[in-house]
């Protein structure tokens, strides 16, 4: 199997590709990693890690990454949601055109290839119900929303016309992730968990009863490969599917910050409103019923306490500061 991965230099990029690496059982010949930044020295000592470093605008780039004989993509690459509100014509290009550019490769190459494409709950928004079923209307109020919803049209209809096997999947909030801030308007969800863990302090720009949906890194890789894996029919003639999740407010995750790590800890969150950013994250659906995702078999994490704890494993080894 040859798989290409954009975004394989990305923090999920990084973590999907040891998964499908470590699996003797997927028979992997190649992983292709194309992102803005060269594959880390860990991923690239395997011979099968092919790393290839340049804009994903770019359509020589994509074809290089992405040739006739590659068996699966993984489209992770995008323009986060402020960064994509804030630059319209690069979240444009990125979010859309690249997706276009991909799905417009497998049709030349003819060989329906198996692809994965991450898009995101900002897809709704405006006056949503309080709890969002799989049957909600897609109605984005961002730009990154509105990229990722003709994404999902994109990969439906190019797979109703046979020419990617296609599944979208509507990624929850991803917590706690690693590394640093990011142009995301959520990324503040993960900076008050994992800075206070590592000694600094960090900005909590809504307010405190705020409701988000969340998921953790293992849970969101470990449904990405799942859904990978599932046979095209599974999904029926709609190829999109709202991952689970769970919800939290914000105050709840501090809460469980202070239950695992101490309130020494926990006190290094500090409060401070940023409307703009309330904007984007208030018009985010914070309840969602997955029935359709669970009955497929894709998994739920359960409490804030047990990412903090995974966390702490996978990044931080073990130890807080």
């Amino acid at each position: 199997m040859k798989i290409a991965i954009t975004g394989g230099a990305g923090f999920l990029g990084k973590k999907l590709a040891r998964a499908l690496l470590d699996d003797n059982e997927l028979g992997v010949e190649e992983v292709v990693l194309a992102d803005m930044v060269a594959a880390p020295d860990e991923l690239t000592e395997d011979g099968r890690v092919r790393s290839v470093v340049g804009d994903v605008t770019d359509p020589d780039l994509l074809a290089d990454a992405i040739r006739g004989d590659t068996d699966s993509v993984f489209h992770l690459a995008a323009v986060v949601s402020a960064g994509a509100e804030a630059d319209f014509d690069l979240g444009m290009a990125v979010n859309l055109d690249a997706t276009r550019t991909i799905l417009e490769l497998a049709r030349k190459h003819g060989n329906k290839p198996r692809m994965v494409f991450s898009s995101s709950c900002a897809v709704y928004g405006g006056d949503l119900p309080d709890v969002v079923t799989d049957n909600q209307q897609i109605t984005p109020q961002n730009s990154y929303g509105v990229q990722k919803a003709i994404g999902e049209l994109l990969v439906n209809d190019y797979a109703r016309k046979g020419y990617v096997d296609g599944r979208s999947l509507r990624y929850p909030t991803v917590v706690v992730r690693p590394g640093k801030p990011n142009k995301a308007a959520s990324t503040f969800a993960s900076s008050i968990i994992r800075e206070p863990l590592q000694g600094d302090e960090a900005i909590c720009p809504v307010a405190p009863e705020t409701e988000m949906w969340l998921a953790s890194p293992r849970t969101i890789v470990a449904n990405t490969r799942h859904a990978h894996d599932l046979d095209g029919a599974a999904f029926g003639p709609w190829r999109t599917v709202p991952l689970p999740g769970f919800t939290a407010t914000v105050k709840g995750m501090v809460d469980a910050l202070a239950e695992v790590a101490g309130p020494d800890v926990a006190a290094r969150v500090k409060w401070q409103k940023d409307p703009a950013i309330e904007k984007i994250v208030y018009g985010w659906p914070a309840r969602l019923e997955t029935k359709r995702a669970e009955a497929m078999g894709f998994k739920r994490d359960t409490d804030m306490q047990s990412i903090i704890r995974a966390f702490i494993e996978d990044e931080l080894g073990g130890k807080v500061a």
